[in-house]
């Protein structure tokens, strides 16, 4: 059995997704908690992982990693922590998966559903490759404004509240209008813990926001757009309207 933390930095590269010679069990394989992994324009996201393995052969590198059909791999650093020891040939790992737009080309049409799939290789030769049945969605950050005017205002007067919609182009770096969203517009009285749902507005072609409501109460007034599968969820910051 061989341990040390293994770092492996690459760009997104293409390999087979099935079992290579075998010899090796992964269980217990998690990626982010279940959760989506939401990805910008600029940022390193650092996306958590585990998993066990059990060998009787010595090994290197063990990770796991996002895959599709075909051989594509989404992935651009793998940090595995050593083994943590739970009987003889059998290892529990942490891991670190991290994907940086900013470093490396990214296409939008990676955006979606990945497959996860384990491997090791053999200290010599040759190497286990398994898919784990598991599928991991990768999505594009998305990104509100919000303005509620006029500020103040009298009571059960008319405010408009207007914002926009957008979300990230990994090809050209930046965020790009994303119209035809359905939003909703939420509100929080003065002095309450939570939001409710106002009504829901689509967005133009332009990814533009407006609608008119009576103002009844002081509070604060956002847009909540709840993402799909290629695309995070995301709220805006609060605008605070005071009804006199």
């Amino acid at each position: 059995m061989a341990g040390g933390a293994a770092a492996v930095f690459t760009a997104v590269a293409a390999a087979p997704a099935g079992a290579a010679e075998g010899g090796v069990s992964f269980t217990r394989v998690q990626v982010n908690d279940g959760k989506p992994i939401v990805i910008g324009v600029s940022n390193e996201v650092a996306v958590p992982a585990s998993f066990r393995m059990a060998t009787t052969r010595a090994w290197e590198y063990p990770a796991v990693y996002l895959y599709r059909s075909g051989g594509d791999e989404l992935w651009h650093a793998i940090e595995t922590s050593d083994c943590i020891k739970v009987s003889s040939g059998v290892c529990d790992f942490n891991e670190t998966m991290y994907f940086d737009p900013s470093e490396w080309d990214m296409r939008n049409s990676e955006a979606g559903a990945w497959k996860v799939a384990a491997r090791v290789f053999f200290k010599g030769d040759g190497g286990d490759t398994d898919d784990e049945g598991l599928t991991v969605h990768v999505k594009r950050n998305s990104r509100l404004t919000v303005n509620a005017s006029p500020e103040p205002v009298a009571k059960d007067k008319t405010i408009t509240v207007t914002g926009k919609v957008t979300r990230a182009n990994w090809e050209t770096r930046k965020y790009a209008s994303y119209g035809g969203r359905l939003v909703s517009l939420q509100f929080k009285p003065s002095g309450a813990a939570s939001y409710t749902t106002v009504k829901k507005v689509y967005a133009s072609s332009s990814g533009g926001l407006s609608t008119t409501v009576k103002a009844s109460k002081t509070g604060t007034w956002r847009w909540a757009y709840f993402g799909n599968t290629t695309t995070g969820p995301s709220t805006s910051p609060g605008d605070n309207v005071v009804v006199n």
